[in-house]
């Protein structure tokens, strides 16, 4: 075994995942899946993702220069982000990439500063907050009026006005992203409603989309990942194929980033100790939330396994980290096999907003990534 901690990822589950988003999206006329490279940006997890076509949804410069870096396309690239710095506008206009996902009219005006200046032409679509409540946790909700994101849809009539009249920009359609790890479908289908109604709203009053992108979002299973490897893409792509009202030549796009590498990328660890406290045992391990910091973040749960003991007893355990933070917790009172110091722990799920959150907080080293244990 390698040195630890180390992020393991198992491209064969990426190649599945990857070959059912083609399946179940088939059908989908003028339909184009992005993959939102915040969830995971290594280069072990673009190339699969770039041989299956699938394009890419960024959210920063990095994320462009990454994206390029990897063999994408500028063609295929769209860039979102409540906050573009300029040098960041700068670096999309020059790459010539497909559409810029604009958050606000402040926005607009430096975009269309940063073309004018450039000589370029910015093709752009704008997020709208659609005040739609995706069930999930508030630090991954996007799409609520209180949410920072979007241009709530009472001002979207002018800004768009506004854009239509600019010789370096030309408006495209519309975005919406309401949420991360969204496990039902009820908030994908009142998503379509409220695009169904402001399409309608926006024709009535002469202006028409060439595109609609509607985000990503779609959950996966942190409780049974074994059970379930492969996220519903079948009902995630019918909540839209069934609801939506597409018009005729108009482009859809999806933005799907967990949902596409979670599964596949596990969190390998070795226990330091085995520490018997009055009320509790806790494993302490040698990986922690500058490995992982979903646990601290969002009180996020993955699910946990020992991989080296051959143990039949159960035991219950805190499994807790080394970081000098109260917070720096993988999972609270959880069954697993008599656990001793040296033997290794795999945290499952962990291929999204894992390896790409980590830091060198308290001086310590990033974590390695391979696909070989």
């Amino acid at each position: 075994m390698r040195q630890t901690p180390f992020y393991h990822y198992n491209i064969e589950l990426l190649e599945q995942t990857l070959c059912a988003i083609k399946e179940h999206s088939a059908g989908l006329e003028n339909a184009h899946i992005h993959y939102a490279i915040k969830a995971n940006a290594n280069p072990l997890i673009l190339k699969p993702i770039l041989k299956h076509n699938l394009g890419i949804d960024c959210v920063s410069g990095g994320e462009i220069q990454a994206a390029i870096d990897a063999g994408f396309q500028p063609s295929s690239i769209v860039f979102a982000g409540v906050g573009k710095a300029d040098w960041e506008i700068d670096l999309a206009l020059e790459l010539g990439i497909s559409c810029f996902n604009v958050e606000s009219e402040a926005e607009l005006d430096v975009i269309q500063e940063r073309a004018a200046l450039k000589n370029r032409v910015a093709h752009i679509a704008f997020r709208v907050n659609p005040n739609v409540d995706a069930h999930t946790h508030a630090n991954i909700t996007t799409g609520l009026a209180e949410n920072k994101f979007g241009i709530e849809i009472p001002m979207l009539e002018n800004i768009i006005r506004k854009a239509m009249s600019m010789k370096e920009i030309v408006f495209e359609g519309l975005h919406f992203h309401i949420g991360s790890q969204i496990t039902e479908s009820e908030p994908f289908e009142t998503l379509c409603e409220k695009i169904n109604q402001l399409q309608d709203s926006l024709e009535s009053k002469g202006i028409s989309l060439n595109s609609i992108n509607v985000g990503g979002g779609l959950g996966i299973d942190y409780i049974n990942p074994e059970e379930n490897p492969v996220p519903d893409f079948k009902g995630y792509f019918d909540s839209f194929r069934n609801n939506l009202k597409l018009r005729k030549g108009q482009q859809l796009h999806f933005e799907l980033g967990r949902a596409v590498v979670a599964q596949c990328g596990q969190l390998i660890t070795k226990v330091l100790y085995v520490k018997q406290g009055t009320t509790k045992q806790f494993v302490i391990v040698d990986a922690g939330m500058t490995e992982l910091i979903r646990p601290a973040l969002y009180d996020a749960h993955h699910k946990i396994v020992n991989i080296s003991s051959e143990s039949t007893e159960m035991h219950t355990y805190d499994v807790v980290g080394p970081i000098c933070e109260s917070s720096d917790v993988f999972d609270k009172d959880i069954q697993l096999p008599e656990t001793k110091r040296g033997d290794y722990l795999a945290i499952l799920s962990a291929g999204a907003y894992g390896e790409v959150m980590s830091s060198r907080y308290n001086q310590r080293n990033l974590p390695e990534a391979t696909t070989e244990l």
